[in-house]
């Protein structure tokens, strides 16, 4: 039965040592790669996890191949190489541990022709067999000549399912039409009408006391803390409460407000009763990010639905956000200890906090710990005062100069031992950054190779091959400048 992966166990195979060294193929692990996203679940129930399992495992063991291991991407698109079960198994081919890996057919690899042959590529020069089992395709057999058709047909099919879930999702938001579930807080959707918000009885008035506060002159920070003390619950928190099917919130605190979720309420239109959608956009099927569309391409239904700030008082709060407030200052002088105090119950950084008080306050002067600052769960409220710290370095420095008075050779042994240790561990970082350096040298090289060859056969316009021809030797320039020097300073670490 396939077998998993573990640290201690990496190529996942109980094989004795004496097997070991002679035939280290015979140790590797055959892996078992199956993927599945939503297209390719609603066209045919015959792709499922389960039953590529079932059919790669009776083949593996009918041809007698040892050793397996599932490798799994549930529900990821083949246009991603993020995927966590494929980038696991890479590193598994990185690392030597992989004799064959087995799949269904050539799209379950991946949907994008170009990244595929990529990929092929690097399996060939580690020596991994690579079979797709329902097409009949094995590396080992040699090159299949129609390969290079299969993959461009599969990354068709991702552009044309893109471009038709586009089309849908386009002449919805023509009509006016929401294509999405999310809704600001604030609003409820109609129970007998999604399309339609109503107002939320609850979160409503807290949304108008957000922008009525910056009116008054508070801040968002001061809006936040509020809120967090009042005990408010969070978006999140409060559509759990009213069974509105979102997400759950992050925090264990329910009631503990971010910075950013109140600057996101602050900025949004729909409060004055505009629907707007189309709001942002992707330039093709590949990208993940999404852009913020231009305001003039933005479809804006006015009077939408029930508005719960007027207009007047949106755009007040939006000049008043614009508007850079300077904070009192008593010296601008940089604190030596920025950077380098760290709490010590959480571990974060601690930042300098030095200002006006207030009237008949004395001028406060301390470090704050910044876990606490940005309301993060993991610590508390708490300070130490600038001159507390300057007594504890001073004190310090002054037993630590009487020890080494008294106990120079040991001193000095103690530091050679201590910095051999930090040598040893950035040696450590440095050979994984080399290795990361060179794989990715390796794949810009057969990025160019590929580029050649599309440009050759005029897949690809003049324009486009030179700006990403120059693109691609400007970073293996910086690669192969980089490498050289992590090469040395291993080097002389091992010459040391």
């Amino acid at each position: 039965m396939p077998k998993e992966l573990t640290p201690q166990n990496p190529c996942a195979a109980d094989v004795p040592d004496s097997q070991r060294g002679k035939n280290m193929s015979s140790t590797n692990i055959t892996i078992l790669y199956e993927r599945l996203s939503r297209e390719d679940e609603s066209e045919n129930e015959s792709v499922s996890i389960e039953n590529q399992k079932s059919y790669l495992e009776e083949y593996a063991i009918k041809n007698g191949f040892k050793n397996m291991v599932h490798m799994t991407d549930d529900g990821w698109s083949g246009t991603r190489w993020d995927r966590p079960g494929f980038q696991k198994m890479m590193e598994q081919v990185e690392i030597g541990c992989v004799d064959t890996i087995l799949i269904k057919n050539m799209s379950r690899l991946g949907r994008d022709h170009l990244r595929v042959g990529l990929y092929l590529e690097m399996l060939r020069d580690k020596g991994v067999r690579l079979i797709a089992v329902a097409e009949a395709i094995d590396t080992s057999k040699g090159e299949d000549d129609f390969m290079p058709f299969r993959n461009i047909i599969a990354e068709w099919h991702a552009r044309d399912t893109s471009c038709k879930i586009k089309a849908i999702f386009g002449a919805k938001t023509a009509q006016g039409h929401h294509v999405s579930g999310a809704i600001p807080y604030g609003y409820i959707h109609n129970p007998q009408n999604h399309q339609e918000w109503l107002l939320d009885k609850e979160a409503a008035p807290i949304v108008k006391r957000m922008f009525q506060s910056i009116i008054n002159g508070k801040s968002p920070t001061q809006i936040t803390a509020e809120l967090t003390a009042e005990k408010v619950l969070t978006p999140a928190a409060h559509w759990e409460k009213i069974g509105a099917g979102m997400k759950k919130p992050h925090n264990a605190n329910s009631s503990k407000w971010g910075l950013a979720c109140v600057l996101n309420i602050l900025k949004r239109r729909e409060y004055i009763g505009w629907k707007i959608l189309n709001k942002s956009t992707k330039e093709n099927y590949k990208q993940k990010r999404r852009k913020e569309t231009p305001l003039e391409d933005m479809l804006v239904f006015k009077d939408a639905y029930p508005a719960i700030i007027d207009e007047e008082t949106w755009s007040v709060v939006q000049r008043l956000r614009g508007t850079k407030r300077c904070p009192y200052q008593l010296a601008v002088d940089t604190d030596p200890l920025t950077g380098v105090l760290y709490c010590a119950d959480c571990g974060k950084k601690m930042y300098h906090k030095r200002g006006y008080a207030g009237e008949g306050k004395p001028p406060h002067h301390e470090y704050v710990c910044s876990s606490y600052r940005h309301y993060s769960k993991v610590c508390t409220c708490h300070y130490i005062r600038v001159k507390v710290v300057q007594d504890l370095i001073l004190t310090a420095i002054k037993r630590i100069s009487k020890y080494v008075s008294e106990n120079e050779a040991e001193f000095v042994e103690r530091v050679r031992q201590n910095s051999a240790l930090q040598q040893e561990a950035l040696v450590r970082e440095n050979r994984g950054k080399h290795a990361k350096a060179k794989r990715r040298r390796d794949e810009v090289g057969l990025l160019i190779k590929k580029l050649y060859e599309s440009f050759a056969l005029d897949k690809i316009p003049e324009k486009h091959f030179t700006e990403l021809l120059a693109d691609y030797d400007a970073e293996q320039s910086i690669l192969e400048r980089q490498i050289s020097d992590m090469e040395a300073a291993i080097k002389k670490y091992n010459t040391v």
